[in-house]
């Protein structure tokens, strides 16, 4: 009988990392956005939209990645209430990592604003109207959504410390290569 995996695999690991990196990276460059004014305020702007349709299509693709490799199971030790929190708390992620891009898409659709993904071509805007006020809406649920985002982190980082260090149950090993698995 084979071995039950312990690591995730290479794409899952890479599609997670990135997805982070680039969620922090929407954090820092919507706080500069409104750190600043002018030309270099609307570069920030620019540049979050196009990080953030790039998260679209890398969550897309992760879950697409998932549904073919599905997430190695949690320790048996693991009591039935964490696995279904720890499940939907995943699933949440999936579905913030998309409505917030779409949000933001839909947002600049409505308000006829351009999206130049990372000053390399035109994204298409959906084909939509509705002006300033359907923008301001979308981006009142993009704001709702973002504030989900900032618990579900929490949860997650909680989540991942407490395996690590209360558990002790190699958890964080698998999505953390450098940590070394514990006997």
């Amino acid at each position: 009988m084979a071995e039950p995996r312990n690591r995730y695999s290479v794409v899952s690991l890479i599609l997670h990392w990135v997805i982070a990196v680039a969620v922090l990276a929407q954090i820092l460059l919507v706080t500069a956005h409104e750190a600043t004014e002018g030309p270099l305020s609307r570069e920030f702007i620019n540049l979050h939209k196009s990080v953030g349709l790039t998260i679209l299509v890398l969550t897309l693709a992760r879950i697409g990645w998932r549904l073919a490799n599905p997430a190695i199971a949690l320790p048996a030790t693991t009591p039935r209430w964490q696995r279904v929190f720890a499940r939907t708390t995943h699933v949440l992620f999936y579905v913030a990592l998309i409505v917030m891009p779409l949000t933001g898409w839909l947002a600049s659709s409505a308000g006829g604003r351009a999206i130049v993904w990372f000053g390399l071509f035109d994204w298409p805007l959906l084909p939509m109207s509705g002006g300033r006020e359907a923008a301001r809406g979308f981006m009142a649920v993009h704001g709702l959504v973002v504030k989900g985002l900032y618990v579900l982190i929490g949860l997650h980082v909680i989540g991942a410390l407490k395996h690590q260090f209360i558990d002790r149950d190699n958890v964080l090993h698998r999505m953390i290569p450098l940590i070394p698995r514990r006997p």
